[in-house]
């Protein structure tokens, strides 16, 4: 089977709670399934990624037997990450995830494999690569607009770049999920904004140095029947591994 003819595994980093399920209450690697639905649907297969010990050695194992890879949403990353002391609304850190999750991100970049952030996705991104966080989105725009509680997603509308990786996958203006209290505040080392809405909240980035580096603070996969993120993401994956079974190492 050639490598445009395989379907490309895709790897999602996912959380790590505590969940009841039966008799049972235990500590629990989880993701919601709309994610891999979406992979799925994009034509891709769906590889769970649950945070655990990690070293630049073990990320490296992990991604070679990947062809994309998607950080997904969860709990606030911890401030001194980004130099700062936690504001008050600010989740309990989760440092196994954030450093599980800051090694895959930053060997995918090295090794230029395609990766797309989902919300909390996008500010690892950002913080990865020094830049910082907004830490309650309240305290900037005056209200809860982008995140309303109780796990009901608020739509706002974000304006896209033109001649951006994003624009090329979406229109121009469109209508988005949101479920985050906080955002992007100053920019990390090359990364380029290619979405804002009207108040000029960051709602998307991307890594110019590599070949698909897409991150949305946005939650995509709540849009059932819009998967063209995930289809982007999953053909940059097919042309990543096809480019390396080519390659005179491979």
């Amino acid at each position: 089977m050639s490598a445009s003819d395989r379907l490309p595994v895709i790897g999602l980093t996912t959380y790590l709670e505590r969940a009841k399920t039966g008799v049972w209450d235990v500590p629990a690697s989880f993701l919601p399934k709309v994610y891999f639905d979406a992979v799925e649907k994009a034509g891709g297969i769906a590889v769970l990624l649950p945070p655990q010990a990690i070293s630049e050695a073990i990320a490296d194992r992990l991604l070679d037997s990947l062809d994309g890879l998607i950080l997904t949403g969860g709990k606030d990353i911890e401030p001194s990450r980004y130099g700062q002391d936690a504001h008050p609304e600010t989740d309990e850190p989760r440092p196994d995830r954030d450093a599980w999750e800051d090694t895959l991100l930053r060997r995918a970049i090295e090794r230029e494999i395609p990766f797309l952030g989902i919300c909390r996705g996008a500010q690892m991104l950002n913080v990865a690569r020094g830049g910082t966080l907004h830490q309650h989105l309240p305290d900037v725009v005056g209200d809860r607009r982008y995140q309303a509680g109780q796990g009901i997603f608020n739509h706002v509308e974000v304006s896209v770049a033109e001649d951006s990786r994003l624009a090329g996958l979406l229109s121009d203006t469109i209508d988005v999920p949101v479920y985050h209290h906080q955002a992007i505040d100053q920019l990390g080392d090359g990364l380029v904004v290619t979405a804002r809405t009207s108040d000029g909240v960051i709602e998307a980035v991307e890594l110019d140095s590599v070949p698909f580096g897409v991150a949305v603070q946005w939650h995509p996969e709540e849009s059932r029947d819009d998967i063209r993120l995930f289809a982007g993401l999953v053909e940059a994956a097919r042309e990543y591994r096809a480019q390396e079974q080519d390659s005179p190492s491979a």
